[in-house]
């Protein structure tokens, strides 16, 4: 009986990862701290997933196999508003972490990070006004990156189509991606 009560009062955590070694460290780590850890390879998915669990927290991978992480955390606010999202990036940038928050992620965090930033980002309930502001304005190559990040998760990712946007050659884009990739 005590068991059963042990077993109801753990939180329920959701892993959207498609890097398997990434998600099986992430699972463990979630597991020890007492999460009942449902994991997602995939947004398509996703719903598929939902049907048989109902999470309170979620950390979601930006660059998934087909659809981004930003439709996840869409699907994920629609089927409960006040599940705890966070996103994770290994390339972020200001564009998708405004498009995450907006679509009800409650943070966004590079990779590295870990199970205890995670966790943290969880409990945090505002922003940080105490943040430092950069003395530096940013770059040109940051701002050329952040418009072409910013115009692919416009364009779901669609390289084609971004490339028509910013009116640029499609080979000329890819060029670029390949030396930074996108997440």
């Amino acid at each position: 009986m005590r068991t059963e009560a042990v077993q109801s009062e753990r939180r329920k955590l959701l892993i959207v990862e498609d890097d398997p070694a990434f998600a099986r460290a992430l699972c463990r780590s979630f597991e020890r701290r007492d999460y009942e850890v449902t994991l997602c390879e995939r947004a398509d998915g996703l719903e598929a997933t939902l049907e048989t669990v109902s999470p309170g927290f979620a950390v979601v991978d930006l660059k998934l196999i087909g659809p981004s992480g930003l439709e996840c955390v869409k699907i994920l606010h629609e089927h409960d508003p006040t599940m705890r999202i966070v996103i994770l990036t290994g390339f972020a940038s200001i564009a998708t972490a405004v498009e995450a928050i907006k679509l009800g992620a409650c943070h966004y965090l590079a990779k590295p990070s870990n199970a205890d930033d995670i966790e943290a980002a969880f409990e945090r309930e505002g922003g940080d006004s105490s943040v430092a502001l950069s003395p530096r304005p940013s770059s040109i190559k940051t701002l050329e990156w952040e418009r072409i990040h910013e115009m692919l998760a416009d364009t779901e990712f669609n390289i084609s189509e971004t490339a028509r946007r910013l009116g640029m050659h499609r080979r000329t884009l890819a060029r670029k991606l390949s030396k930074r990739q996108v997440e």
